[in-house]
């Protein structure tokens, strides 16, 4: 199968076949991420790694959208909270048909359409832009009181990262999307478990503690509490990934709570070098360290 025509899953949900497919397109994604970052000299590598596996699986088999007509009122919106990630999301569209792939080197020059954080009034496909943390849970509260209010089915997607969480705006708009009753509104949270900065310095450790921020909370009691329904998944198991969207899909139809899904990660997953380190939240792989992650990531075969 070429990289520039993508025709879509055909395969039944749930297949190893189709879960081969997904596994295909996320090594395909993270190779894109990985060597556009190193073409362009600078851009995000840990997190568009850690929310590959969710975005393959939430554009190649959950939303209703259509490439070839962007703006098409009754598509499903997605929401990039977390946009320094932007580069993840890039890739995904690009192989989802919004634009060529050979259009992902032009990422982050002044003249592209593939700015460092995503603007809406450039890309297709971006449904809002997005690059200060916190802010974009509260644009999906918007979106999906808008479609309740004109009464649309559509429905809204919404990636955060864990980070986000330490962003007081993030609790209002959980606070206020079940309040309101957006059973409508799906948020992701991709849980890596990773800062590039974290909490003041304790002993033992280099400049700060970077560690899990939120291991000492109960956020699936918490984010009940205020009102959602709550899933946990593997964030790279697509079997479990799967299931988690098609149960938020219902529960959406089924229920008045918005539903979050807690997905457990590994920042800079798929690539050895770059897996379970801080260091490489951003960086520039070298001719040797591209080479490597090529090999890991199967690309000769992933292409065919």
């Amino acid at each position: 199968m070429s990289e520039d025509a993508w025709p879509g899953l055909d395969t039944p949900s749930g297949t190893t076949q189709q879960h081969a497919e997904l596994a295909r397109l996320s090594r395909l994604v993270r190779w894109h991420i990985v060597n556009t970052v190193a073409q362009s000299k600078a851009g995000h590598i840990g997190g568009p790694l850690s929310m590959t596996d969710l975005l393959v699986a939430l554009y190649f088999q959950q939303l209703r959208i259509d490439p070839e007509n962007p703006q098409d009122p009754s598509r499903d919106r997605f929401v990039l909270s977390k946009g320094h990630s932007a580069i993840g999301l890039y890739s995904v569209l690009a192989l989802r048909g919004y634009f060529p792939v050979d259009e992902l080197a032009t990422f982050d020059h002044g003249d592209s359409r593939l700015q460092g954080h995503p603007d809406m009034k450039l890309t297709p496909g971006i449904d809002v832009s997005t690059g200060s943390l916190g802010q974009g849970l509260s644009a999906g509260v918007g979106i999906a009181l808008g479609a309740k209010k004109i009464r649309a089915d559509y429905r809204t997607w919404v990636m955060l990262g864990d980070g986000e969480l330490q962003e007081g705006m993030v609790w209002e708009a959980f606070n206020s999307a079940s309040r309101y009753g957006l059973s409508n509104l799906i948020a992701i949270i991709d849980l890596n478990g990773l800062q590039q900065f974290g909490w003041p310095a304790v002993p033992n450790r280099d400049r700060f503690d970077r560690s899990e921020p939120w291991a000492h909370v109960d956020l699936r009691a918490i984010l009940s509490g205020f009102g959602w329904n709550v899933l946990e998944v593997d964030g790279h198991d697509f079997d479990d990934i799967l299931t988690a969207y098609g149960a938020a899909e219902k529960n959406a139809a089924a229920t008045d709570r918005p539903t979050v899904i807690l997905a457990h990660t590994a920042k800079g997953q798929g690539v050895s070098f770059t897996r379970g380190t801080y260091k490489w939240h951003n960086g520039v792989a070298t001719d040797e360290q591209l080479a490597i992650a090529r090999r890991e990531l199967a690309i000769e075969e992933a292409v065919l």
